[in-house]
């Protein structure tokens, strides 16, 4: 289960960042997925949480994601990751990353300081004891941020099947350009009810990990929260599913149109 917070963060994530009144989150939301794989076995569970924090004097979000495998998958394959972001609050900008990642004993600990004035990402690549600036995109995120900075971006009036979004993300030392195609409309049966929603087509790199370009499938709730509420994943070995099981703290009301 290499890289369960990659393909859960990098896809969940859409004009420049609007005021926070505006915002699609706050202060205090907090998410909790069930990963399964090929559909039956459980794979692990991962979160996402949003915090108020400050860095420089400049107010920001700390948003922190974990993820953990469980059941009989952690005891041949065990993933343990930790990311966080900090990014502001106003222009939802990204100022901090960090990824602590031990996957399978594939280990990462790596720290970057965004300068989004000079486009630089300052690297701190704490396992391999190395530093290195980095050129980047103009209004780069990261891969948390992006999800928060593409959700607020999101205008459901105006949304038609087939419009794409476009952003920068930077990664790890690389500037990656991300694409996000609307397919439609969808009632989808959750852990809550079955709740109206938004079909999503992110793209992604074909290889190692992913099957090929359109492998993912993302739903968001069709309200002004635009809740993760599932994301499939076609794997090289297998498929990868997310459903979002628990939740608190979300900024506007959570809308089910039928109860299980």
């Amino acid at each position: 289960m290499k890289g369960l917070l990659i393909i859960l963060l990098a896809i969940v994530t859409m004009n420049t960042a609007k005021a926070q009144e505006d915002s699609a989150f706050q202060d205090g939301e907090w998410f909790r997925f069930e990963m399964s794989y090929s559909g039956f076995l459980k794979a692990g569970n991962a979160t996402l949480t949003v915090k108020d924090d400050e860095i420089d004097g400049k107010p920001v979000y700390h948003v922190v994601g974990k993820g953990w495998t469980t059941g009989a998958i952690k005891w041949f394959f065990k993933v343990k990751d930790k990311y966080e972001s900090y990014f502001d609050k106003t222009t939802l900008l990204p100022y901090r990353f960090i990824r602590n990642i031990d996957e399978g004993g594939h280990k990462k600990d790596i720290e970057i300081e965004f300068d989004q004035e000079n486009r630089k990402a300052h690297i701190n690549d704490k396992k391999k004891k190395k530093k290195m600036v980095v050129d980047t995109k103009p209004n780069v995120q990261d891969m948390v941020s992006m999800y928060y900075y593409l959700r607020n971006k999101i205008e459901i009036a105006t949304l038609k099947p087939g419009d794409e979004i476009k952003t920068d993300m930077f990664f790890d030392e690389e500037n990656y350009g991300f694409k996000i195609k609307y397919l439609g409309e969808e009632i989808l049966d959750t852990e809550f009810g079955k709740v109206k929603t938004l079909k999503f087509r992110p793209y992604v790199l074909a290889g190692r990990v992913f099957k090929e370009e359109e492998s993912l499938t993302l739903w968001v709730s069709k309200d002004k929260n635009k809740v993760p509420l599932r994301i499939q994943a076609d794997l090289a070995v297998g498929s990868l599913r997310a459903d979002l099981d628990a939740f608190k703290g979300l900024k506007y009301p959570f809308k089910i149109i039928a109860d299980n």
